[in-house]
């Protein structure tokens, strides 16, 4: 039997939302599934992710989504979708207003499709039975750090000065993350000591029971844990290598844990990131350059037993991305994989999609083997797809993979906006 009949042999269909059972079978009593996506602009990717989490929290009972998005930015949607009492009664209207760049990974239709359903199931639920939206990501630095200020200055007056003192200390860098990482070469301690002091007086193990909004307190120590993690990240860097990236995924994984622990101790979490994040680095070439990731990390923390890993993959047909950081989005041409790779395997197959869930035949050849597994991030460029391929065995990255031969762009909210201060996760944007 050849590899792409073997290939063909083990795919299940994937035409409707039936179709999952064999995965949802798989994910079993997981308390952590990770959904990838091989870009951050293709529709099919956000749809049947989407699909598969409305089954998770409306089957099996999933406590919440968290994403690779802004913390702050998430959070309002997170108010929305729990009706919150004065948030705005439409996601999409939270979504839409979205303006960091690139602002489609999240501001986009299919985001605003999920979103709605899950405020639909939300309503008239408990409110500390409703499933949640949170963001994991590192960036949002100032932003997060005016939200402790506000909620200290309203709550917990006596750590005020700590918190104002951080942010007297980033103010001659006027919200420039670039201008900060290059004043921190010259004095290496920049303002972490100022960070630091404000988060020992934020953190504690749980809310505040005296708080009669326990949301607001995690709300507030999780924007002073985004400050730390942004101010080691934006210095990190400068410096180049694989610590900006760990700082960050490192991050990711301790927000994870965070949110676990603050809804209770049978809380079962949907993370939605790119394959990069998700897929277990020790099966990539990430290992070798030094670098860790969620997916790794959450295997390590909470056993293998009880996370499942689900990538994404798809061949020729066309993505949402742009040419340089802080440009425009365009539509652009994916081409098919190269002579080789995953992508070029599952295309021989032919099949329109697949889902494939590895513990049917974990010993098959293709599974095990090192190929090259196509990474489109917010940056791409189709002349240069040779260099979008990440060295990969597939039964130790993922325990399942949703395949689709042909793939159309996400549906943008709004034209992007211009670019403001953030720097990029060089080289790849994801």
């Amino acid at each position: 039997m050849s590899e792409v009949d073997e290939v063909r042999g083990s795919a299940l269909p994937l035409e409707t939302v039936a179709d999952l059972d064999p995965l949802m079978d798989r994910i079993g009593d997981a308390r952590c599934v990770l959904l990838g996506e091989a870009s951050h602009g293709t529709h099919e990717y956000y749809a049947w992710r989407a699909a598969l989490t409305r089954r998770l929290i409306a089957e099996r009972g999933f406590s919440f989504v968290a994403v690779e998005g802004d913390w702050p930015d998430c959070w309002r949607v997170n108010d929305s979708v729990t009706l919150a009492e004065g948030a705005p009664a439409d996601p999409k209207t939270v979504l839409d207003g979205y303006r960091r760049w690139p602002t489609w990974m999240w501001a986009n239709q299919e985001t605003a499709n999920f979103c709605r359903w899950l405020r639909a199931r939300n309503t008239g639920r408990p409110y500390g039975r409703r499933a949640g939206f949170y963001g994991l990501d590192v960036y949002s630095l100032w932003e997060s750090l005016r939200a402790v200020i506000a909620y200290l200055s309203e709550h917990r007056p006596e750590h005020v000065e700590r918190a104002l003192a951080a942010y007297r200390c980033f103010e001659p860098y006027g919200e420039d993350p670039q201008s900060y990482a290059w004043s921190s070469e010259l004095a290496p301690g920049g303002c972490s000591d100022e960070v630091l002091a404000m988060l020992a007086g934020m953190r504690r193990p749980e809310a505040d029971p005296a708080d009669p909004a326990p949301a607001k307190a995690l709300n507030a120590w999780q924007n002073a844990e985004v400050t730390a993690g942004a101010e080691q990240y934006y210095r990190a860097l400068i410096g180049g290598g694989a610590r900006s990236w760990n700082v960050r995924d490192v991050h990711m994984a301790d927000t994870l844990d965070r949110l676990l622990d603050f809804h209770d101790g049978t809380a079962r979490a949907v993370v939605w990131a790119h394959n990069t994040h998700v897929g277990d680095a020790r099966a990539t070439d990430m290992a070798a350059r030094g670098m860790v990731n969620l997916g790794q990390l959450v295997r390590e923390r909470h056993g293998r037993d009880r996370v499942v890993v689900v990538g994404f993959a798809g061949g020729h047909g066309e993505v949402i991305a742009a040419s340089r950081w802080g440009a425009p989005m365009e539509t652009m041409i994916v081409p098919r994989g190269r002579r080789g790779t995953l992508e070029d395997l599952l295309e021989e197959t032919e099949l329109p999609g697949a889902l494939y869930v590895f513990a049917d035949r974990p010993d098959a050849s293709w599974l095990t083997s090192t190929r090259g597994h196509r990474a489109i991030g917010v940056l791409y460029d189709p002349a240069r797809d040779r260099h979008n391929y990440v060295p990969t065995r597939l039964a130790d990255r993922y325990d399942a993979l949703c395949w689709f031969r042909r793939t159309s762009t996400l549906e943008p909210l709004h034209l992007e906006a211009a670019r403001r201060d953030e720097l990029a996760t060089l080289p790849s944007g994801v």
